[in-house]
């Protein structure tokens, strides 16, 4: 996730909605999904598909929010998922189409994920040689299952390492040298995947580099998948450039294009509740809060990044400075440091934004720290429904 500041000169429509939203109507800690906020994400999205004639999946390994499937599924064509797991979840909770990629299979997991899928890409020639009993045997009892490789255009767009899958010497997807030679039998599409939170002209750029490399294959495919990344419902993301050249594409090549973006469909459309616990001072006011980044918005520590609270600045803009601290054992378990221009106490709450996404799929329960309630609000009607809480057996029944 991109880390998102105050002063940013974006219009953000989804995230002002939350600023009529009372943080002491849910239990905290607490993830809030504005089910508002998830529909005009999901307006945009159609009219990209309509008007482009490409099909938009959901990423669950981005939000995976199965209470709001029914909503979603109205809009959006199908799932992709990273495993099993995800495709038997998109299978069951969501319908539509169900796509999956995965680095690499186990011979188990992928004998049943035949059955659920209808979509299955494979990351090396190396699994697709090895599994062809597996999927001769599938195409047989499924003939209209799909087949893909991911390729590696070996063009980085991405602004963190972490989040580069063409940086050097990366696992993911086929380069072109070791498509010398083979044939595609059997194989129906490819699917790339460059970019992070990134607008339009990164993926015209990569565009411009998969067709140049492997444009040679396209003569017997029927479809391309331009995985995610993309930031469609961002105020400033450049939907009629991406419409035109989707439209452009299939009509050079006759192919079906999918997108999977995963925080679009979700994008400033959350946020998490919290609540100050105590206010401590070592060399500075430091507020410890009953969540944690480490367990329940990892990508704070992992990238890092600042989360942006409501009501709050960088330091220097209000005349209450704090550093904003989670409450496991990990010293460095902080999401940084905050003014606020009245001071902070125990028993506050605050409000960090565009926490729908890479949260609720990523958490844990490190420290036995409860994990946060998820909430659905629809700031149109104010209606709100608290709709799964987590105790101590949730914690328990991850151990042994």
């Amino acid at each position: 996730m991109i880390a998102t500041i105050e002063n940013d000169t974006l219009t953000r429509p989804n995230r002002e909605r939350f600023g009529r939203f009372d943080p002491r109507r849910v239990p905290s800690p607490c993830y809030v999904v504005d089910e508002a906020g998830i529909a005009a994400n999901l307006r945009i999205l159609d009219r990209v598909q309509r008007e482009s004639g490409a099909k938009i999946l959901l990423a669950l390994k981005a939000f995976a929010l199965f209470a709001l499937a029914p909503a979603i599924m109205r809009t959006l064509k199908g799932v992709c998922a990273s495993g099993l797991f995800e495709a038997r979840l998109g299978r069951e909770a969501f319908g539509g189409e169900v796509h999956c990629f995965s680095p690499a299979y186990r011979a188990e997991e992928l004998e049943r994920l035949l059955t659920l899928a209808d979509h299955v890409l494979f990351n090396s020639f190396g699994q697709w040689d090895r599994f062809q009993p597996l999927i001769q045997a599938a195409r047989t009892r499924s003939p209209g299952l799909h087949f893909g490789l991911r390729i590696n255009p070996e063009h980085s767009e991405g602004w963190h390492p972490l989040y580069d899958p063409c940086a050097p010497y990366s696992r993911m997807g086929i380069p072109r040298a070791q498509f010398a030679g083979r044939g595609l039998d059997g194989i129906d599409g490819l699917h790339f995947h460059t970019l992070c939170e990134q607008d339009f002209p990164p993926l015209a750029r990569t565009l411009t580099v998969v067709e140049e490399g492997f444009s040679p294959w396209f003569g017997g495919l029927s479809w391309i998948n331009f995985g995610g990344g993309h930031h469609i419902t961002r105020s400033d993301y450049q939907v009629d450039d991406l419409i035109h050249l989707i439209q452009a594409f299939r009509h050079r090549w006759n192919l079906e294009v999918y997108l999977e973006p995963g925080e679009a469909i979700a994008l400033d459309a959350g946020v998490l509740v919290a609540e100050v616990l105590d206010i401590a001072r070592n060399g500075m006011n430091i507020a410890i809060l009953d969540t944690s980044p480490s367990c329940h918005m990892p990508d704070v520590l992992e990238i890092p990044y600042r989360p942006a609270v409501a009501g709050a600045g960088k330091p220097g803009l209000w005349p209450y400075e704090y550093r904003l601290a989670g409450r496991t054992c990990l010293s460095g378990d902080n999401f940084g440091d905050y003014s606020f221009p009245q001071p902070l106490r125990s028993g506050d709450r605050l409000v960090f934004h565009d926490m729908a996404v890479y949260t609720m799929v990523k958490n844990t329960t490190f420290n036995g720290l409860p994990l946060p309630a998820i909430a659905l609000w629809n700031s149109d009607t104010d209606e709100l429904r608290v709709i799964k809480q987590f105790g101590y057996e949730d914690f328990r029944r991850r151990l042994s």
